[in-house]
């Protein structure tokens, strides 16, 4: 059985930074307005499109969202559907994120 793999931030951090990884960030709208990853893939649990992770090939999926519950959630559902074959969990979410220097844009 795929499981999600659990990534801490810092290693998030390091893998967009040499662009091995991309964020699909699962939270909805009005929690992206307060903060948010540059470059990464909005896609909330709540009108969750496949489809905006296409095209991804090569590079690792990390999932996203407030504090690493939802996204735990679409990525293991993914899995499960044989939709991905690996996907990773950002552990604490954006919280750990902003936490290890990571860049966030608001407004």
């Amino acid at each position: 059985m795929k499981q999600m793999i659990e990534t801490d931030a810092a290693q998030v951090k390091e893998w967009v930074d040499d662009g091995s990884a991309v964020i699909i960030d699962v939270r909805e709208a009005d929690e992206l307005a307060q903060a948010r990853v540059p470059g990464a893939i909005h896609d909330p649990m709540s009108a969750f499109d496949p489809n905006l992770i296409a095209g991804h090939d090569g590079k690792k999926l990390v999932f996203m969202c407030a504090k690493g519950m939802r996204s735990l959630q679409v990525g293991t559902y993914l899995l499960q559907n044989d939709m991905i074959d690996e996907a990773y969990n950002l552990s604490g979410g954006i919280q750990s994120w902003a936490m290890a220097g990571g860049a966030l844009e608001t407004g």
